[in-house]
């Protein structure tokens, strides 16, 4: 939480952030459960949610927001942070009541997880008429809170 306060992240962003991370824990704790490893199986699960949900996988997201080495999910604005956590949430609900069997198993199921959000994703854009993806990084978001306190 520090670490965040001193980049310029607001109260509000950090929560949902640590939210984001509990989620995360939960999805991959579940994983464990299924036998899924760690490291590569994790990524491509992973990159499997971040795609049915936004669209791009996750190496075309970071590009798209500009990242290189930077964590994706700390350059996310609220929405996406929303949208990738209910992708995930989703999953992990999917896959404590499906019990997958095997890798591929559970790909279809992050894929089912991912397409939720996505669908969600797609009904706000239409709503709202602008893309809830968005190229800003931390360093806009820190830029536009600055902006409004200062009005």
């Amino acid at each position: 939480m520090e670490i965040y306060l001193k980049k310029g992240c607001t109260l509000e962003w950090i929560n949902q952030r640590l939210q984001f991370i509990q989620v995360r824990k939960e999805l991959t704790d579940t994983w464990k459960e299924q036998g899924i490893k760690e490291g590569q199986e994790y990524a491509i699960l992973t990159n499997e949610i971040t795609k049915a949900w936004s669209g791009m996988t996750t190496r075309e997201y970071k590009n798209f927001k500009g990242l290189k080495k930077e964590n994706l999910r700390d350059n996310m604005s609220t929405l996406e942070l929303v949208l990738n956590m209910l992708a995930e949430s989703t999953t992990t609900e999917i896959t404590k009541e499906e019990k997958p069997q095997t890798f591929e198993e559970n790909k279809k199921i992050t894929r089912a997880g991912g397409k939720v959000a996505g669908n969600a994703r797609k009904e706000i854009e239409a709503r709202t008429n602008k893309p809830v993806i968005t190229s800003k990084t931390a360093i806009d978001f820190i830029k536009i809170l600055d902006v409004k306190k200062k009005k």
